[in-house]
């Protein structure tokens, strides 16, 4: 089990994207807004930035089997599994032509490529207002 108050957060988002990729099922320690603590097993298929900047990981939950999303900076400590992914993940809500798939090697890479695309999506919003 790796406490994430132990390491950086890039630490963390690599090993989660790492996760991800592998298909590898991660059992999280997560302390809720209501500051209680939860264990969850979840599946991720998805790390993003929020408009607040904050960092989420979008999975799906074993528990519930629902999708869920996870502020990185709540999580307390991880252990990412060996097993498969054994949920099947939401439906896309965009038309699939549409996304952009990118591939990154480091946790720098991910932050760069999610500041990247927060800032072309606020010149987009600003150009169309100016």
């Amino acid at each position: 089990m790796k406490r994430t108050a132990r390491q950086a957060t890039t630490v963390t988002l690599a090993d989660m994207a790492r996760a991800m990729d592998r298909r590898h099922p991660v059992t999280i320690t997560y302390t809720k807004a209501d500051g209680t603590e939860t264990v969850r097993t979840i599946e991720i298929y998805d790390i993003r930035t929020t408009k607040a900047g904050d960092i989420v990981i979008k999975a799906m939950d074993r528990q519930s089997r629902d999708s869920r999303t996870f502020r990185v900076d709540r999580l307390i400590s991880y252990t990412a599994h060996r097993s498969a992914f054994v949920l099947d993940r939401p439906a896309a809500d965009r038309d699939p032509v549409h996304i952009e798939v990118i591939s990154v090697n480091t946790p720098d890479e991910l932050v760069c490529r999610e500041i990247a695309r927060d800032d072309r999506a606020y010149w987009n919003e600003f150009s169309q207002t100016a």
